[in-house]
């Protein structure tokens, strides 16, 4: 049985410091806020060669504080992915603006910058690209697009810790970067948690005030704020893990050159990595025409698989109201319906993944068996 994903593995591999981190907050008398909680922001603002890191509950609180400290509201409009989870949507929606969609560039799935300008309006504030399964958008021609009409850009890199665009971490190549620490991700905590990383000292004030009700001084409420602040337990966490993700990612990596140098011929569509992008296999996904089939004669097999995401976010029963109805993304909605994620994760072993591999050799030569023995299939 090889799991999509084994949570517990990498707290068993770093039992030891994450129990000591765990007992320190505990002995500590620190609840909210205090220590953990700075010492993990400047730990991975350092990471991410930002000036700041801000902590928060989650990663979607971290995306909408940070459209509320840009000053996003009603009547605004903020660029989204049409391919994307639906947190991305949700955030801008939170602030009382509207999710303006655009196609993804086919080959890695990620926000198609040459449809971007097409989509700007005199309402629109904010660009907010997706660096979906870990492999970084095409910031340069996002940021010159924003530059030319005066716009922000706020990154999602929810699924994209540690992955580099030209070299450079991501972390702040726009104005700032809203990330996810949920259990799942490549820096994950035991709990939700998340952080904004940015070079810009007065937005990340603007984010440390909502997230604390509206106040820097107890009781002094500037404006009206939210109760969004990362655990101290989670930071410890996080802590701890942040000093093992550069090797994680390179054992997700070795998992990820197996994968690509075996699955060449099981008639599927295998990830495709930009030779400025530096990916770190959040996500290792696939597309095949007959998605579910496979799924079902993986798990057959005793290989877990997932599907990111069976319904693109504009035919989401929480965006009928935009009217957006099948067939208005094609490129979303092909997507969606052929894509598949199989095992990823750090503690996967190379045995691991040749029984995946073998798993997926003989699925798709099934499936291409009954399809030719029934046309109609």
């Amino acid at each position: 049985m090889i799991p999509f994903l084994d949570l517990k593995a990498p707290y068993l591999e770093l039992k030891k410091e994450m129990d000591e981190a765990i007992a320190r907050v505990v002995s500590s008398g620190w609840f909210i806020g205090g220590p953990e909680v700075d010492q993990f922001e400047a730990d991975y603002a350092a990471y991410c060669g930002a000036s700041h890191a801000v902590g928060v509950a989650n990663g979607l609180d971290a995306l909408h504080l940070t459209l509320r400290a840009m000053d996003v509201g009603p009547g605004d409009e903020v660029i989204v992915p049409s391919n994307t989870y639906i947190a991305t949507w949700l955030a801008v929606s939170q602030c009382g603006a509207t999710p303006v969609p655009v196609e993804p560039d086919v080959r890695t799935y990620n926000i198609d910058s040459a449809r971007i300008e097409a989509a700007i309006t005199p309402r629109t504030k904010v660009i907010l690209p997706v660096h979906l399964y870990g492999q970084p958008a095409d910031m340069d021609p996002i940021l010159a697009i924003a530059r030319k009409h005066g716009l922000r850009v706020l990154e999602d890199g929810a699924q994209a810790h540690g992955a580099r665009y030209k070299g450079q971490r991501l972390g702040a190549h726009g104005d700032a970067v809203a990330w996810s620490f949920y259990p799942g991700k490549n820096l994950g905590a035991m709990g939700d948690g998340g952080a904004v990383t940015t070079n810009d000292a007065q937005l990340a004030d603007r984010i440390r005030v909502l997230r604390n009700y509206g106040s820097r001084v107890k009781y002094v409420n500037e404006v009206q704020g939210y109760n969004s602040r990362l655990d101290p337990l989670q930071a410890a966490i996080l802590r701890v893990k942040l000093t093992k993700l550069d090797e994680w990612h390179a054992r997700r990596n070795t998992i990820a050159q197996c994968y690509h140098k075996s699955l060449v011929n099981c008639d599927m569509t295998l990830p495709h990595v930009s030779d400025w992008a530096e990916p770190v296999w959040h996500l290792y996904v696939v597309r095949h025409p007959q998605r579910d089939a496979l799924q079902k004669e993986l798990a057959d097999a005793g290989v877990g698989t997932l599907i990111h995401y069976p319904i693109p976010p504009h035919l989401q029963g929480a965006y009928a109201n935009l009217n957006l109805k099948m067939g208005t993304f094609p490129i979303s909605e092909g997507i969606h319906n052929e894509v598949l994620s199989l095992p990823m994760g750090p503690t996967m072993t190379l045995q691991d993944a040749d029984s995946v591999i073998a798993a997926v050799h003989a699925a798709t030569s099934s499936l291409q068996r009954t399809k030719k023995s029934r046309p109609d299939v």
